[in-house]
């Protein structure tokens, strides 16, 4: 049995056993070199051809406002009242089912307002619809 000789100073070993850290590295690069390729595999499909279509850009959301007064516009045109705006509305809506509405309308706008112009897009079938507003 070896002890330590006693000396003048009796202060802690400081140094630094590097065989557990050794130890632990190569188990990490082991599990790593088992995994990378099974993260690698993939799927082989054949996929079917078809013909070449291009997106429809040129489906603009209609521009729907209300100003302060209540005058509601459609693409900045005005309109009469909310028959005549829900019957464009549809007619636009045959033409294009995936047509969306911007709804421009001023703060001092009546909820009410809002809220009937609204009612008129949904009666209309047009379930896209986005608010616009400005970033303070």
């Amino acid at each position: 049995m070896a002890f330590k000789p006693q000396s003048d100073s009796d202060g802690a070993l400081s140094e630094i056993n590097v065989t557990p850290l050794v130890d632990v590295m190569l188990v990490l690069v082991i599990i790593l070199l088992v995994t990378a390729p099974l993260l690698t595999q993939s799927v082989h499909v054949t996929l079917p051809k078809t013909a070449s279509t291009s997106a429809n850009i040129d489906a603009q959301p209609l521009q729907l406002g209300i100003d302060a007064l209540g005058v509601i516009t459609l693409n900045k045109q005005p309109v009469i009242n909310l028959l005549a705006l829900e019957a464009t509305l549809k007619a636009e809506f045959t033409k294009n089912k995936d047509v969306g509405v911007h709804l421009y309308a001023d703060q001092a706008v009546v909820y009410k307002k809002v809220a009937e112009v609204m009612a008129t897009v949904q009666q209309a079938g047009i379930a896209k619809m986005a608010f616009v507003t400005v970033e303070e």
